[in-house]
C-alpha cells in the first residue's frame, strides 16, 4: 500500500507536468516557452526517481534537460530575436481543433476511468525489472527494441546542429 505522503508527491508532480506542458505550448515567448519545456522535463525527472528508476532520471536530467534544451535555447539565440513576441497563429479551422481536441480529451477520459476502475477492482501484480533489462531493451537490435530509433534521433539531432551553424554563419 503506498503511503499518502508519496501519492501527493506524484498528485504534485504529475500537475507540474501538465501545467508547465501547457505554458511551454501557449506563451508567446520563445525563451518562456524553452524554460518550461525544461521544467516539464525536470518534472518527468522526478517521475522517474518516485519509481526507484534512478538511472533514468538521471539520463532524463542529463540528455534531455541538459543537451536538448540548452541546443533549442543555442537555436533560438542564433535563429531570432528572443524577446520578441511571436505572432498570434490565424486558423480557419478552429472549429475543427477544438473538436478534434474536445474528442481526444474524452477519449483520454475515458481510458484514465475505465483503468482506474479495473485498478480498484483488481490490483495489478507488479514485476521488479532490472536495469540489465531495460539497458537491453532500450539499445538492443531485436524486435521490440530501440537501437534504430535512437540512432535516427541522433543522426536527427545532428542535422539540426550542422542547419544552426550553416543559419548561424549566413549571417
Amino acid at each position: 500500500m503506498e503511503s499518502v505522503g508519496s501519492i501527493i508527491t506524484y498528485v504534485v508532480v504529475a500537475l507540474a507536468i501538465v501545467i508547465f506542458s501547457v505554458l511551454a505550448v501557449t506563451t508567446r515567448k520563445i525563451l518562456r516557452a524553452a524554460t518550461y519545456l525544461l521544467f516539464t522535463l525536470f518534472a518527468t525527472a522526478a517521475i522517474y526517481f518516485m519509481l526507484d528508476y534512478e538511472f533514468l532520471g538521471a539520463v532524463q536530467i542529463a540528455v534531455y534537460a541538459g543537451g536538448i534544451v540548452v541546443l533549442f535555447v543555442f537555436s533560438i539565440l542564433l535563429t531570432s530575436h528572443p524577446g520578441d513576441n511571436s505572432e498570434a497563429l490565424a486558423s480557419k479551422q478552429r472549429v475543427t481543433g477544438l473538436l478534434a481536441a474536445l474528442a481526444m480529451l474524452g477519449v483520454a477520459g475515458y481510458s484514465l476511468v475505465t483503468r482506474f476502475c479495473d485498478f480498484l477492482t483488481s490490483a495489478p501484480q507488479m514485476e521488479e525489472i532490472e536495469m540489465k533489462q531495460i539497458g537491453e531493451t532500450l539499445l538492443g537490435s531485436g524486435s521490440y527494441q530501440y537501437l534504430l530509433p535512437f540512432e535516427a534521433v541522433s543522426v536527427l539531432l545532428l542535422a539540426c546542429i550542422i542547419g544552426g551553424v550553416v543559419v548561424a554563419r549566413k549571417k
